[in-house]
C-alpha cells in the first residue's frame, strides 16, 4: 500500500494480502540488444522531458530484472550515454507539478486548465483537451483541443505555466485530424511503438 499499489485481502483459510494482478504486468524477457534499445530510450527521456519520473523508474525497474549478460551490456551501454537538457526544461521551463498534470490528464483521457505564455511572453488561461503529444526542433508539445479557440492547438510544455487536471472526460480527438494543416501534418508515432 505504500508503493500505492492497490492490494486485495482475501479471508478465510488460505486468505492473505495480494496486489491486484490488473495493476502490474506479466515477466518480460528481453534480449540484451533489446535491453540495450530500451536503455537508449529510457536515457533519451531525460529532465524536463514528458513522463521523464516513470522512464527513471522503468530503468531502475529494468536493471533490477535483466539477467547476466544483459544487465551488464545494460548498464556499460547506460554509462555511455549523455544527453543535454531540451531548450525551455531549465528553470523557466515548465515545473514538476505543472508536467505532472499533462500527463496525468493525457493518462486520463481528463479536461486540463491551464496558462500559457506564448512567444511573446502574454499569458492566457485555457481550458484543453489533451490528444497527444509531438517532438519537433528540440520541444515537447501538448497537442490539444482548445476550448477557447475551438481548434486544435499545439501548447510548447515549456511555455506552459500552470496546468490543473479537471475530472472531467475529455472528448476523443484524433492526433492526426488536430495536426492537419500545421507543420507537423503527415506526423506519425515512431515505427517502434507500431506494435503498441
Amino acid at each position: 500500500m505504500a508503493a500505492g499499489l492497490p492490494v486485495r485481502a482475501t479471508t478465510g483459510r488460505g486468505g492473505g494480502w495480494s496486489i491486484d494482478p490488473r495493476t502490474t504486468l506479466p515477466p518480460v524477457r528481453f534480449t540484451a540488444q533489446e535491453a540495450a534499445a530500451l536503455t537508449v530510450a529510457l536515457a533519451a527521456t531525460g529532465h524536463g522531458t514528458p513522463y521523464a519520473a516513470a522512464a527513471r523508474t522503468a530503468a531502475q525497474k529494468l536493471a533490477a530484472v535483466l539477467p547476466e549478460p544483459a544487465a551488464t551490456t545494460a548498464r556499460d551501454l547506460a554509462r555511455r550515454i549523455v544527453a543535454l537538457p531540451a531548450p525551455g526544461t531549465g528553470p523557466a521551463g515548465t515545473g514538476p507539478a505543472a508536467r505532472t498534470a499533462v500527463e496525468r490528464a493525457l493518462v486520463e483521457r481528463t479536461v486540463l486548465r491551464l496558462r500559457y505564455a506564448d512567444a511573446a511572453g502574454r499569458e492566457s488561461e485555457r481550458l484543453v483537451e489533451p490528444a497527444g503529444l509531438l517532438t519537433a526542433g528540440g520541444h515537447w508539445y501538448l497537442i490539444a483541443w482548445c476550448r477557447t479557440r475551438r481548434a486544435g492547438r499545439g501548447f510548447r510544455l515549456d511555455r506552459i505555466t500552470a496546468a490543473d487536471p479537471t475530472a472531467e472526460p475529455a472528448g476523443h480527438h484524433d492526433l492526426a485530424a488536430l495536426l492537419h494543416g500545421s507543420a507537423a501534418a503527415g506526423a506519425r508515432p515512431p515505427a517502434a511503438l507500431d506494435a503498441l
